[in-house]
């Protein structure tokens, strides 16, 4: 049986990349937080003096280096890529200096992961895999506009989205999707003899 693959996404899904962005953005004077833009992206929220202003620390090399792991991400990951073959899909166009932070980081906390499985992207409909779990309902969008199977990771920017991809909250509910997909394409297997006796 042909191995499946997953591509995922960086920032808001293995990484708090919001955190950081809200955390400088505070730091430069702006009152910003999850809990004031649930449903709505930071850059709609800020004019265009304020997204410059936050935006040049965002382009400052090291600013994705130390993001934190979103819980549970790590070992999530690792007991998938037993079973399928995982691409990381991080959109790092508008910001040319995070991708040998995004790489670095990567290294360092899914080791475990083949780096020859990096993708820097823009528009994710070029990612060829099976699923995309991402944050952003374009990106999704995109993917599945190609055939694959779009994971919306819940993120305060698209609360309350109304879509058509699978949606989840967190890394068990991942690993009980895909643990469960497992189960039923493992009972698919044992029927066909039996059907084809």
């Amino acid at each position: 049986m042909k191995r499946l693959s997953i591509a995922i996404d960086m920032d808001e899904v293995l990484a708090d990349t919001s955190k950081k962005i809200f955390q400088t953005a505070n730091e430069l004077g702006y009152a910003l937080s999850e809990d004031k833009l649930r449903g709505n992206s930071i850059w709609d929220s800020l004019n265009h003096q304020e997204i410059q202003q936050i935006g040049q620390e965002i382009n400052k090399p090291g600013f994705f280096r130390d993001l934190e792991v979103i819980e549970s991400a790590v070992p999530v990951v690792q007991e998938l890529n037993e079973h399928y073959d995982i691409y990381i899909a991080t959109a790092a166009m508008e910001v040319p200096h995070s991708f040998m932070d995004k790489f670095e980081w990567l290294q360092e906390h899914f080791p475990f992961l083949n780096h020859h499985y990096f993708i820097f992207c823009g528009n994710k409909k070029v990612v060829q895999a099976d699923f995309l779990i991402d944050d952003t309902l374009t990106q999704l969008d995109a993917f599945t506009s190609t055939g694959g199977t779009g994971i919306l990771y819940k993120a305060y920017h698209n609360e309350g989205s109304r879509t058509k991809h699978i949606k989840v909250n967190n890394w068990m509910e991942i690993h009980k999707y895909f643990k469960e997909l497992r189960a039923s394409e493992s009972k698919d297997v044992e029927l066909q003899p039996v059907l084809h006796s």
